[in-house]
């Protein structure tokens, strides 16, 4: 089932060069799909476009259909959840337990319906012995899955990870493999962004790479 489609979008800023130039390419659920290049070539700003952060300056991104230009921010969030690179961009509040009610505090959700929520995201990623810790004196595999956790409140069906692997060693990245298969297995799609072509490798079924904003190969 395809999921997210991009058709001859194009990206960049006032008197700039074009960072991504006429990409047209769909992406299925079923499969993680794996984004790749070097640095500057224009990865993260694909996955900013295909999650709907970024809106195309030409073209047009779908989300199930849905055109990215007509969505909020909210909506989109219902649909695709996005891991930034550096997941303290993504905490908000003091304590891990406050993180995972936050999003259904706001969404005016039941005490009850947001307990359960926190409940399960913490046996999930193994933070629940980390309830009522401070998010600043977490790790940084830590903080990554707390984001990771926060993202699923909402329960996207889809999930864009840009460098996931960044600052991890072997054992957290073992963690994360682990994290991430068990995600797959509950049938959340995925795009990952990496130039760890390791876990790259060991993870996707389909491998597209990214340079000076085109596509130079996509493998399956």
């Amino acid at each position: 089932m395809v999921y997210i489609e991009a058709k001859n979008i194009s990206f960049g800023y006032p008197k700039k060069n074009k960072i991504i130039e006429n990409i047209s390419l769909s992406i299925l659920k079923n499969e993680i799909t794996a984004i790749t290049g070097h640095n500057g070539g224009g990865k993260t700003t694909l996955g900013k476009l295909l999650a709907g952060i970024f809106k195309p300056l030409g073209g047009d991104v779908l989300i199930f259909g849905d055109n990215t230009r007509e969505l909020t921010l909210g909506q989109i969030g219902e649909k695709i959840g996005y891991l930034f690179q550096n997941p303290d961009r993504q905490i908000f509040t003091s304590t891990v337990k406050e993180e995972l009610l936050f999003v259904n505090k706001l969404k005016g959700k039941s005490m009850d319906k947001a307990h359960r929520d926190m409940e399960e995201l913490l046996d999930f990623f193994d933070l629940y012995s980390k309830k009522e810790e401070v998010t600043f004196n977490l790790s940084y595999g830590e903080k990554q899955r707390l984001a990771l956790a926060a993202i699923l409140i909402n329960r996207p069906e889809f999930l864009i990870l840009d460098e996931p692997t960044t600052g991890l060693d072997k054992l957290r990245k073992n963690k994360l493999s682990k994290y991430l298969t068990k995600l797959m297995e509950k049938g959340t799609g995925m795009i990952i962004i990496s130039h760890d072509l390791e876990f790259v490798k060991s993870h996707a079924s389909r491998i597209i790479e990214i340079a000076r904003g085109e596509i130079i190969d996509d493998i399956r």
